[in-house]
């Protein structure tokens, strides 16, 4: 087909890549129903999907990836900064002229045998103000599919680039090239060593090569929407966090908005699509991942989702923990590397369920039992589903215009020492909080070996485009630019344990917590000042219908000063590491606590 678009540095650049990668040919996608099916049906007929019981799971599919591409790929993912110390000690650095001219050689011909595909996106509402326009060139049809989802996939997005002349360039290959009458794999890919997932931001550009899997090859996922928006986020004056969105809406109305960061493994998509236990008060997700934000007209903070749909982990994801994730994916959803069963459906562990039938296909596409006592599905296996999909969904997920943010929340998975819930006496502390957000080793983290804490910086240490003290320093900046617009910060711990087992119930019950932040928002209720923070007054969380002892809420409110001071000294150390970039501020802080502490 002829390229639909009159914008010359498109076309030029789509043509040096066919160049290149010398694909058999060009598609250039459309966003439609009819591209999708089409892509869906060619891929059931080569057999790298499977189409789902249509009863069951109407429009759905499941595939499997090779062994060796299963997650995103940190060790082989680069910040190609012009300057080395632009990278930081969080990320990994090639010199962007040597690491192109090592990928070119790996590019040339790489699409042999292949379709490049050609897909316009926008991460965000088409022609919102805080969105950006993007191209991905791919040889890979299960990219295209989950692009549809992911992202706005539209030729309205052209429409916007001819407009501004701006766009930007995302390359991707699965490194397979085929020779005429070689047979396909059922999931190309290239060995580990030759994967590469690259950044460049002084560029506004993005190269990834051999892996077919999530973020490594669906670039507006983590590689545009955090790499290399956090960078131009800095250059520009606005923020891409790696943050759920929801809006918790009171009995009177009254619309809150809510922006939280968190580890991994600490609840954040439960807490995206929470299901209030607080009479009256609901609950509505706006994004489960990432949030863009702006300073509006008004000096507020407008933030959206920049993206359309879910990427979400599938195993522990249940009726239980996230009836409305299920839901979401109960149709026009993609699966990868989860349990086919017997009759055509889907099964992962801790579903809430055994396996219907007692088995079916694991993750690998090979017969399984339940019964074998090895796992079927792997344990970052995914669902792609339509944000839209989702029943919690808030009416204003997608305007343009964004929602102002009132709350900041933070959090980690500590079994001891920090509080269900306090609140930063001011923004910069807030950034301090934000900044030493910790959890616990776990089993995601033993290659840390003997350490206490895993500080994990806003929940982006693995996603920051440029030197986590500039990123640091870039929070202070926006809180001076907002001044007393700036949302209010609060830090969560919902994991506090005593003899092994949780003391706060979690949940569908941290609505509970919410509802007494935007209590302090409002100035509804006095809170009292403690070395660390503002805490709830006793009464002003209602523990209405729980079963939690006196003594239980008593340790979930406790500030212990000798323990927080170990955590003062563990951040300090951690915090050693960005050297002089350290912003002057964090340091501040730091002390400040101490001294609180000391007192």
């Amino acid at each position: 087909m002829s390229a639909p678009t009159t914008n010359q540095k498109l076309l030029d650049w789509v043509a040096e890549v066919a160049e290149m990668t010398t694909p058999d040919q060009i598609v250039w996608c459309d966003g439609s129903k009819e591209e999708y099916d089409r892509l869906m049906a060619e891929m059931v007929a080569s057999g790298m999907a499977i189409k789902l019981n249509e009863e069951k799971r109407p429009n759905s599919y499941a595939f499997n990836s090779d062994p060796s591409d299963v997650a995103r790929v940190e060790g082989r993912t680069y910040i190609a900064s012009v300057k080395e110390e632009d990278a930081g000690p969080t990320n990994n650095w090639i010199d962007p002229v040597e690491l192109k001219a090592t990928m070119r050689k790996l590019y040339k011909g790489c699409m042999k045998g292949r379709t490049m595909y050609v897909i316009p996106f926008s991460m965000g509402p088409i022609g919102s103000p805080i969105a950006k326009n993007a191209i991905e060139l791919t040889d890979s049809p299960y990219v295209v599919v989950n692009m549809h989802i992911m992202a706005r996939v539209s030729q309205d997005v052209l429409r916007l680039i001819e407009k501004e002349d701006d766009f930007i360039p995302c390359l991707h290959t699965v490194g397979a090239p085929l020779e005429e009458g070689q047979e396909d794999s059922r999931w190309p890919c290239a060995p580990i060593e030759d994967k590469y997932i690259a950044h460049f931001p002084e560029e506004n550009l993005i190269w990834s090569y051999g892996s077919g899997y999530g973020g490594n090859a669906l670039l507006g996922k983590k590689c545009l929407a955090l790499r290399i928006a956090s960078a131009a986020a800095k250059r520009e004056g606005w923020m891409a966090e790696h943050m759920l969105i929801l809006r918790f809406t009171n009995p009177e109305g009254k619309k809150f908005h809510v922006a939280a960061a968190f580890p991994s493994a600490c609840g954040k998509t439960n807490l995206a699509m929470l299901q209030s236990t607080v009479p009256g008060w609901k609950v509505e997700t706006i994004g489960d991942d990432i949030a863009w934000m702006k300073p509006g007209a008004d000096g507020r903070l407008y933030a959206i989702n920049p993206e359309a749909g879910f990427f979400g982990v599938a195993p522990f994801t249940s009726e239980e923990t996230n009836p409305m994730a299920l839901a979401a994916c109960s149709k026009d959803a993609i699966f990868t590397n989860v349990v086919v069963t017997k009759d055509k459906d889907v099964w992962w562990e801790d579903m809430g369920y055994d396996c219907p039938d007692g088995g079916g296909t694991n993750w690998k596409n090979e017969a399984w039992l339940q019964s074998s006592g090895e796992k079927g599905a792997h344990p970052n296996s995914r669902f792609t589903a339509v944000a839209a999909n989702c029943p919690c969904i808030c009416p204003d997920w997608s305007d343009p215009a964004g929602v102002p943010i009132d709350i900041f929340v933070f959090g980690g998975k500590r079994t001891s020492t920090i509080p269900l819930v306090h609140e930063a006496f001011d923004f910069e502390q807030g950034v301090y909080m934000g900044a030493t957000a910790s959890s616990e080793p776990t089993a995601a983290a033993l290659d840390l070996g003997n350490v206490s804490l895993r500080f994990d910086p806003f929940a982006m240490t693995p996603f920051i485009g440029y030197h986590a003290g500039d990123y640091m320093q870039h929070w202070f900046d926006m809180g001076e630019k907002l001044g007393d617009k700036a949302p209010k910060c609060f830090y969560v711990n919902w994991f506090q344990k005593d003899d092994g087992k949780f003391l706060w119930p979690g949940f569908g019950e941290n609505s509970r917590v919410l509802k007494w932040m935007c209590d302090r928002v409002e100035g509804k209720v006095e809170a009292r000042e403690t070395p660390i923070g503002m805490m709830p007054l006793d009464g002003d969380i209602t523990l209405d219908g729980l079963d939690i002892p006196a003594e239980d809420w008593e340790k979930l409110m406790k500030v212990d000063t000798e323990a927080y001071k170990a955590t003062v000294n563990d951040a300090r150390a951690y915090l050693a590491k960005f050297g002089d970039k350290l912003p002057a501020k964090m340091t501040e802080q730091l002390d400040k606590l101490e001294a609180r502490l000391n007192a």
